[in-house]
């Protein structure tokens, strides 16, 4: 992963930085978290980092298709690896948890979504709200 998300900013003229690689390391060691989850675990290593530049260093890595989010509620967007967003979000209106189910548990209601009403739908931004087992 490190080699190729290097080989890539290097190949559209950016350079690998610090902060960059900070920010990459977050968002794949915390899985789903928000930019000032994000920001809290980059300035554990380096405090001078501040949320401006894990703004823009996600805009640029999502720009670069190594990062994508999606939004589990109203709050800020949530971010993970885009290596890893190959699934449906489930998120337990109880407890918060976040259950990460692959996408062929949809694929029925995908696909009736597209027959039914032309809808193609993008499953690495679907969210469903519920409950989840322990809450339920």
């Amino acid at each position: 992963m490190t080699d190729t998300w290097h080989d890539e900013l290097r190949a559209r003229g950016y350079r690998v930085t610090p902060q960059r690689q900070l920010v990459l390391e977050a968002v794949s060691a915390l899985t789903h978290a928000t930019p000032e989850e994000i920001c809290a675990k980059v300035q554990e290593t380096a405090r001078g980092v501040n949320i401006s530049t894990v703004y823009r260093t996600l805009e640029l890595l999502e720009e670069l298709g190594l990062v994508t989010h999606t939004h589990l509620g109203h709050g800020a967007p949530t971010y993970h690896l885009a290596a890893d967003a190959d699934h449906v979000h489930l998120v337990c209106r109880s407890c918060g948890q976040i259950i990460e189910a692959p996408p062929e548990l949809v694929g029925d209601m995908v696909a009736r979504l597209d027959q039914d009403m032309g809808f193609q739908t993008d499953v690495h931004h679907l969210t469903i709200f519920g409950r989840c087992r322990d809450c339920r």
